[in-house]
């Protein structure tokens, strides 16, 4: 019998994407930009329900990089991170040539520390390098601590981009993730919870910042009837067919939030009565997940051998795909000289941490295999 893998996060289809794809060919809009763009980031926007203006780009990361260009962050400058997070949340701190400064998190979201973070604010301010953003991440899904870290930031007035890659569909009080921050962040990588293969969106409360995004996106190209460029510029717009592929997408996304969230509840009802699993979700009820992964922490117990790896490796001895959590920035030899603010809380999370299969089409026959594994590591 055939032991087919079971992924972490793989894409579904809706069956639509085609007819748009379709559409960019008959209309020879095979390129960057284009009316499945325009028609993509509308839907989104309609989506958020806020007064929200999005442009879509062609990765998550490049919605960040074009968010710190925005708010004016300069070679030198200081960038406050989440530590626990994808690299790509720092990452274009350093295409600007700034320092990321990072911030441990707290124990109940796994997200960015508000006490940790106005010790950094205030210790950096002390150095006479007050920062001049925050990037904070609603990991995993999760909402971060939405009013205590916007206070923070609003009392020393710093500009917070609000990475909702992972939290497409999460919201904080009915209020959709991705619409707080002066900025926010999405992304549609082929893992997300929906794809357009690759791609990202930038989030802004202005269309002035939307259009300044577009044309830094588009290479920075003056008003003249030749090709003339005062400002560096990117090549970051999506292309016309990405873009198909997300209109297609869109109709399934609340499906597909549906779906993750019973992934979630499958995994809470299997680890109930299993004293060294703690499942990973909201705090309270102000707080909405799409549980774009399900994740675990696993209490190290020597004498049954218990801890996160030998749970992995059981998992994937039957050929299901977990990965721990993301380890955490200021452990990364790339970030490791750059300052950092906290205990070790994130450290600790990484130890312990496991992502579980979450993909939204994740079949019966998968859950069975991995009801299995769990029921006979843990028998």
């Amino acid at each position: 019998m055939e032991n087919k893998r079971v992924f972490l996060s793989l894409s579904q289809k809706s069956g639509f994407e085609q007819k748009y794809i379709q559409k960019a060919l008959d209309d020879n809009w095979i390129t960057s930009g284009g009316p499945n763009v325009n028609d993509f980031e509308k839907v989104l926007e309609n989506y958020l329900a806020e007064e929200s203006f999005v442009t879509a780009l062609n990765s998550g990361t490049s919605a960040i990089h074009l968010a710190l260009i925005l708010l004016g962050v300069k070679a030198e400058d200081e960038v406050i991170c989440q530590s626990l997070t994808f690299s790509a949340s720092a990452n274009p701190i350093l295409y600007q040539g700034a320092i990321p400064v990072f911030v441990d998190s707290e124990q109940e979201t796994w997200n960015i520390c508000p006490i940790g973070l106005e010790i950094a604010i205030r210790d950096r301010i002390k150095k006479g390098k007050k920062p001049k953003a925050i990037v904070a991440v609603h990991l995993y899904g999760n909402p971060y601590k939405v009013d205590e870290i916007h206070a923070i930031a609003q009392k020393y007035k710093i500009p917070i981009i609000e990475d909702s890659a992972e939290a497409l569909g999460s919201s904080y009080k009915g209020k959709k993730c991705g619409t707080f921050g002066t900025f926010g962040v999405l992304s549609f990588n082929g893992n997300k919870i929906i794809t357009t293969s690759s791609g990202g969106a930038l989030i802004s409360n202005s269309k002035l910042s939307k259009e300044k995004a577009i044309f830094y996106a588009t290479q920075s190209k003056d008003e003249a009837i030749h090709y003339q460029h005062s400002q560096i510029g990117y090549n970051y717009r999506m292309s016309n067919i990405c873009a198909g592929i997300g209109l297609g997408q869109m109709k399934i996304l609340d499906k597909n939030i549906d779906s993750r969230r019973e992934i979630n509840h499958f995994y809470e009802v299997i680890f109930k009565d299993i004293k060294e699993i703690k499942l990973f979700q909201v705090v309270n009820n102000d707080c909405f997940s799409n549980y774009w992964l399900s994740t675990i922490l696993v209490e190290q117990n020597a004498e049954k051998n218990i801890k996160r790896e030998s749970l992995r490796l059981a998992f994937e001895s039957a050929n299901i795909e977990c990965r721990p959590l993301w380890k955490p920035m200021h452990l990364q030899p790339v970030f490791s000289n750059y300052p950092y603010y906290g205990n070790n809380v994130a450290e600790d999370l990484f130890e312990k941490g496991l992502c579980l299969p979450s993909g939204s089409g994740l079949t019966k026959e998968e859950k069975d295999k991995i009801k299995e594994v769990i029921n006979t590591f843990f028998k």
